[in-house]
């Protein structure tokens, strides 16, 4: 990905904490030269100086096979917003867009244990609905087991993040502020996710 110095995000848990908060990424591998995308809900998880992807892919979906053969690129990238040259103290501008976005690349392994594929399932359920627990526990063991038959698990280890966020960093503190209380007065999440964003630079 193509970061410019003032662009580039390097604080760890900054990147950490963003693909935790935007989990839902693209997982990209190549077979024979040839690209292939899933969009897919992540577990971020940090072991020491290790970062792990964990997700699963329906056993339908070939791409699954691709996992462990070449180095796979999963993409983190949800809130951006347009910017209006308006916000600009000279008219000699033109429009761009802010937003941030990261790459992590890794290796990918199966996770093949039927109690491990339920504990991935499980973190899951806790990530993002931990009421459903309640639910997942009353369910028959043989609907579970039928159920993971038609999944295939994984997990990355991360071995390079690239991240970005362009944030108006060229600009000026008061065009950056303009901006700010633009976005901030969106009904636009992402727009609102921007200025909270560059509000956190401008502190920084």
């Amino acid at each position: 990905m193509y970061i410019p110095k003032m662009n580039a995000m390097t604080d760890r848990e900054e990147m950490v904490a963003f693909m935790k908060r935007f989990s839902f990424a693209t997982i990209i591998t190549a077979r024979e030269n040839f690209p292939t995308a899933t969009h897919l809900p992540f577990l971020i998880s940090v072991h020491g100086d290790k970062i792990i992807l964990t997700s699963h892919f329906a056993r339908a979906n070939e791409q699954w096979a691709a996992i462990g053969e070449n180095k796979v690129l999963v993409i983190f990238t949800e809130p951006h917003a347009y910017i209006s040259p308006k916000n600009y103290d000279k008219e000699l501008n033109v429009p761009t867009w802010n937003y941030i976005s990261i790459h992590a690349y890794g290796q990918g392994k199966f996770v093949t244990q039927t109690d491990k594929v339920i504990e991935i399932l499980e973190k899951t359920i806790h990530s993002y609905e931990m009421a459903y627990m309640q639910q997942w526990n009353s369910l028959p063991e043989d609907f579970k087991l039928k159920m993971i038959k038609g999944i295939v698990a994984f997990e990355i280890e991360v071995t390079e993040l690239q991240a970005k966020k362009k944030l108006s960093q060229n600009k000026t503190e008061a065009e950056q502020r303009s901006i700010i209380n633009s976005l901030s007065g969106s009904d636009n999440d992402n727009e609102k996710h921007i200025a909270d964003y560059m509000k956190r630079n401008i502190e920084m």
